[in-house]
């Protein structure tokens, strides 16, 4: 059956059953003859879905509908939308993607370009991939420079707390051995302490979910000396702002570099993998979901060429005592 023009106020709009689908909508327009070939055109796209298949007449601005139809961010859809338009997806490959990155953002770096028009692309079209509209496409990224993360030490830990407020001190060890997030660690209550552990609120990824940490002795000592405030909180600080600006200027008073809360987590995951923790430790430990997130953004290759004497480390073999092995074996006329 052929769709049926009907009018709703001034405007022309469609309805009728084509190829067994259910169609109606709005030709948003007043005349009568251009809504007939915009209803036209409809039933041929309908025609064509069913005979060639529903990629055929799949269009970027459908893809866009059904991801903001399931609740999903509102943002993404804005960044490219406006470029893809009614793009089929099917045409919606890796060159022609990485041209449109370059038009839209032509004076950004890669990662720019790779997080603001790849990334959501990708995200759209593979959502609807999932419902089983088209087909999940993969694409090539830009090269992007790895950065080198800084990352808080014991050296530096030490340093800044001795000019910290009892607070700021108590909060800095909490980030750097338990690898809490600023927003985790001053949500942390005094009734989420129990003995040596703790219970952090992980809020990342919109899903409420939490996770216990262990307290060891010089983290338990920082927040025994804290006095108790009128709120649940137990480090005092009501927003992370509030404790930035105290830490930003006792980072001047100590005489140390500034490091933001975050290289506190970096230097948590940096220090257990050069302890000689697997990445998999690592992860759980800090509440990373995924062992792969630690090898590729904290598995970087130590400079210390000395590392290989770890190999015979377990023999317990001091340099002395090499020595003086040596030097008998010398004496024996035993030859390396």
């Amino acid at each position: 059956m052929s769709l049926k023009l009907h009018k709703r106020g001034a405007t022309y709009h469609y309805r009728g059953t084509v190829a067994g689908r259910r169609l109606r909508g709005s030709t948003e327009t007043t005349d009568e003859g251009r809504a007939k070939r915009i209803a036209a055109e409809v039933e041929a796209l309908a025609w064509k879905g069913k005979l060639d298949g529903p990629e055929e007449t799949f269009t970027f601005a459908h893809a866009c509908q059904v991801y903001l139809n399931a609740g999903r961010s509102v943002r993404m859809v804005r960044l490219v939308s406006g470029y893809w338009k009614d793009a089929l997806v099917k045409d919606i490959k890796t060159p022609a993607i990485h041209a449109g990155s370059w038009k839209v953002f032509p004076h950004t770096g890669g990662h720019s370009r790779n997080s603001r028009f790849i990334t959501p692309t990708q995200c759209i079209i593979n959502y609807s991939a999932k419902q089983g509209l088209c087909h999940p496409l993969k694409v090539e990224r830009f090269k992007v420079p790895k950065p080198d993360r800084p990352v808080v030490t014991l050296e530096w830990l030490q340093q800044f707390s001795s000019t910290a407020s009892p607070q700021l001190k108590a909060l800095a060890w909490f980030m750097f051995l338990t690898a809490a997030r600023i927003s985790e660690a001053l949500a942390v209550e005094w009734t989420d302490i129990r003995e040596n552990t703790v219970r952090i609120r992980m809020t990342k990824g919109g899903a409420l979910t939490h996770r216990v940490a262990h307290i060891p002795p010089v983290l338990m000592s920082a927040i025994a000396a804290l006095t108790r405030h009128t709120g649940p909180q137990v480090f005092g600080f009501n927003y992370p702002e509030q404790a930035r600006h105290h830490w930003r200027f006792n980072c001047k008073k100590a005489g140390v570099p500034f490091m933001s809360f975050h290289c506190c987590r970096h230097g948590f995951a940096t220090g257990l993998l050069h302890s000689g923790l697997d990445p998999v430790t690592v992860a759980k430990l800090g509440g990373w979901a995924s062992p792969q997130h630690i090898w590729s953004t904290y598995g970087h290759a130590m400079q210390d060429t000395t590392l290989t004497d770890r190999l015979t480390s377990g023999t317990k073999l001091t340099q002395g005592k090499y020595l003086e092995l040596e030097k008998k074996n010398e004496d024996k006329g035993i030859v390396p």
